[in-house]
């Protein structure tokens, strides 16, 4: 008798995870002023008025605050462009990107 091939093809379950998030952490310095540090969050993170200021006077009384939760690459897109329109401003502000914990 001769043997045929299956035509029949098993299916292999592959893991999908969902991407690890990263917090986009600003840090307070004597030189970057409220008024654009309140510039950065509603421009750069999409806060309103209200939002923008509870959140920079956070930064402001706890030396840094969390400003944003997103994946790896939107966080460091979003730390470098506020990076660089501090500098262009020449403004030490300070955004670092860390692991969720």
């Amino acid at each position: 008798m001769a043997q045929r091939k299956s035509q029949i093809k098993e299916r292999q379950r592959i893991g999908v995870k969902e991407p690890s998030n990263y917090y986009v952490v600003m840090h307070n310095d004597d030189i970057t002023t409220m008024d654009f540090v309140i510039m950065i969050l509603k421009q750069i993170f999409f806060y309103d008025d209200n939002t923008a200021v509870e959140i920079m006077l956070q930064v402001h009384n706890a030396d840094k605050a969390i400003v944003g939760t997103y994946t790896y690459d939107i966080a460091q897109s979003k730390a470098q462009k506020a990076t660089a329109m501090a500098r262009k401003e020449n403004f030490p502000l300070l955004l670092t990107v860390e692991p969720e914990k």
